[in-house]
């Protein structure tokens, strides 16, 4: 049980992992995510699903190596296992025929909208596909979003291939009727600037939201979230919600809750990297 069997560097600090799981894979659908746990006393945290082989018994994670856990995770080879993975959690993806659906997957999610356009395109929908990142040594997963968009766009936000930032949008909203919207990003200043171009169109635009979680299941509250004025769970409600009807300025400012700790664990890390003793790298 979650033996990993593939493990590959996407770009710096960007890994993906195939590993062996029976019932995550027979169980999951696009949208879903999983809980990864780094030893009996590391922390849980949440990791999209990013496609899954029912017939292998395989569950595919994406994810970027930015804190103490994950770094851990991404340290794993071939060969080895995950301590512990919970899942399939939260709820999947709506995926029906509603016409045309621009895709757009930011950063790490790339992988995971892959798995979403897929299905979407399965249901009879014409994908307009949209990948971004920081810049183009982060752009992953072009080929295979490429292969099931019927229109496929590239943005970064420095210009270093495809189109600066996102305000290319509007030319496509203009141009055609657009039916839905799918976003994932784990930046949610992302998010908020599409929902914004999309809302003066009227087009229905779900997002699939990032914030600090804890056990996954409603039971800590710690991933609560305002959604047209009610306080939803993002692991049990979510993690997909209508985008024009999420309070951004609460969801930012609840994600900077613990951002001194996580600078302070970084340095920390860093310290320990470098040889210096507890006592000093704790400074």
């Amino acid at each position: 049980m979650n033996e990993i069997l593939v493990k590959k560097e996407l770009a710096p600090k960007i890994k993906v992992m195939e590993f062996v799981n029976h019932d995550i894979a027979r169980k999951a659908k696009p949208g879903q995510f999983v809980v990864v746990q780094m030893g009996t006393k590391g922390e849980r945290f949440p990791i999209t699903v990013s496609g899954t082989n029912p017939d292998k018994g395989t569950v595919k994670l994406v994810f970027n190596e930015v804190g103490r856990s994950s770094q851990k995770l991404g340290a794993l080879n071939k060969g080895e296992v995950i301590d512990n993975v919970a899942g399939p959690l939260g709820n999947a993806t709506e995926i029906e025929r509603f016409g045309t659906v621009l895709c757009f997957g930011g950063g790490i999610m790339a992988g995971t909208m892959v798995y979403e356009a897929t299905a979407f395109k399965k249901a009879g929908n014409r994908i307009i596909a949209v990948i971004g990142a920081r810049n183009k040594e982060l752009l992953i997963f072009k080929n295979e979003m490429k292969a099931v968009s019927d229109d496929f766009y590239v943005s970064t936000d420095d210009g270093s291939e495809g189109n600066t930032g996102l305000d290319f949008l509007r030319t496509i909203f203009e141009r055609e009727k657009v039916d839905r919207v799918i976003a994932m990003s784990v930046a949610t200043v992302t998010l908020r600037t599409l929902c914004e171009l999309t809302k003066p169109y009227g087009i229905k635009t779900i997002v699939s939201l990032a914030p600090i979680m804890l056990d996954g299941t409603g039971m800590c509250g710690v991933c609560r979230v305002s959604v047209g004025g009610e306080t939803r769970f993002t692991c049990s409600d979510g993690p997909e919600f209508d985008g024009h009807l999420v309070d951004w300025d609460l969801l930012e400012s609840r994600k900077r809750v613990y951002s001194h700790e996580e600078r302070l664990s970084a340095l920390f890390d860093e310290g320990r990297q470098k040889g210096f003793p507890s006592s000093v790298s704790r400074r």
